[in-house]
Order: C-alpha cells, then sequence, then structure tokens
C-alpha cells in the first residue's frame, strides 16, 4: 500500500468540554473521506488540527511523512504555501481584484501557474475579467476553489465548500475537486452537513460520542 498524505494517531482535544478523544485517521493518495456529524461536534476543529492550524491536546499528525510536532513555523508555513489547500464555506477572495488576479496571488506563492483546465471545469475561464462584486455567490466560491487547485495541493481540506452553493453547482464543484485527487494523487478531506456529497467520497465517518465512527469504507 502507498505512503499515508495523512496519518493521525491518538487525538484528543478539549475546548470547554472534551470534543473528542484518542481518533486515529489515515488519508492514501487519490482517497477522498467524508466527516460529518451535528454542530458542534468537533468536526471543524478536527480538521484544523489535520492541516497544522491547531495542536491538539493530545496525539501525533503526520502529514506528508512530517511529524507536526517536530516542525518550526517555517516549516509549518512551506507545507501550507505549497502542499497544503484550505477551502472554506465562504470565499474570502480579495475585494477590488478581479478573479483571475485572486487566483494568481495563490499562484505566485507556490510557484505554479493559473490552471487554464481547472477553470474550464469550474465553468469559470469566462469570468477571469470580472471583479469579485460582479460575481454571484456561486461563482465566488468557484473562484476561490480554482484559486486553490492551481496551487496544486497534495492534500485538500475542504469545510463546507458546498454550503453555499445550490445542487447542480455543488455536484460540479464535488466532481471537479474529486477529478483533481484522482489525476494528482492528492488527498481530500472533507467535513459536510450534506449527505449527498458526502456519499460521493470514498469514506464517510461520522463523529459522534466524541469518536470517528466508520459509515462507509
Amino acid at each position: 500500500m502507498s505512503t499515508p498524505l495523512l496519518e493521525a494517531t491518538d487525538i484528543s482535544h478539549t475546548f470547554d468540554y472534551p470534543l473528542f478523544s484518542h481518533i486515529d485517521f489515515t488519508l492514501y493518495p487519490k482517497e477522498s473521506i467524508a466527516i460529518v456529524g451535528r454542530s458542534g461536534s468537533g468536526k471543524s476543529t478536527l480538521l484544523h488540527i489535520f492541516s497544522t492550524f491547531l495542536k491538539p491536546l493530545e496525539g501525533e499528525v503526520k502529514l506528508l511523512d512530517h511529524r507536526l510536532l517536530g516542525l518550526s513555523e517555517d516549516e509549518i508555513e512551506t507545507l501550507r504555501r505549497y502542499d497544503i489547500g484550505i477551502i472554506f464555506q465562504f470565499h474570502y477572495l480579495f475585494k477590488g481584484m478581479s478573479a483571475l488576479e485572486n487566483i494568481s496571488v495563490a499562484t505566485m506563492l507556490s510557484g505554479e501557474k493559473v490552471d487554464e483546465k481547472i477553470l474550464k471545469k469550474l465553468q469559470i475561464d469566462h469570468l477571469m475579467s470580472h471583479k469579485t462584486s460582479e460575481l454571484s455567490g456561486g461563482e465566488q466560491q468557484r473562484v476561490s476553489i480554482a484559486r486553490v487547485l492551481s496551487k496544486k495541493p497534495r492534500i485538500i481540506f475542504a469545510d463546507e465548500p458546498t454550503g453555499n452553493l445550490d445542487k447542480e453547482t455543488a455536484d460540479l464543484v464535488m466532481d471537479v475537486l474529486l477529478d483533481y485527487i484522482r489525476e494528482t494523487e492528492s488527498g481530500l478531506v472533507l467535513v459536510t452537513h450534506d449527505p449527498q456529497m458526502a456519499q460521493m467520497c470514498d469514506r464517510i465517518y461520522a463523529l459522534e460520542n466524541r469518536q470517528l465512527e466508520v459509515k462507509k469504507g
């Protein structure tokens, strides 16, 4: 079997109350995993731990063969810049800039070029000269996703990426994300409330009773 892209062992975390404990999780190349669960169960917190933005109270995360606890801030920043892609429910585009300028910021930082194929797959190639304010909500979200994919990440962490999209656009986005990980041998960790989006993934886990329980795969 290939080397995991992400390997988390015995992860526990607490805020004002225990969120989850003794979580084990592994993501392989070309694999998509959905994490579902009620609001407040800790899904987004777990995603932040996996993606370097939060240190767990207990346990260890190994990302792209790097033990996160053993990395300096500069080394973690390098991982974020070149190898990790984060997609949020809200687009966080730069106001006053065109769609192409927004995407180019990410590719410039990662040393990549804007990928015309991704723009066409997301059906936004004709919108590149438009300012952010001229785009619909769905178009803005697709520009945001193109910005992430154009930097060629090895792991995509997506937190409710289709939450504000209509079904047709949500299906399009998921198809593009799944095509990307298959073509580039990368991986996808998806947090979602949408059962249909979750079913499109290879595996599904539910965060329930402070544990990750297998629902599919």
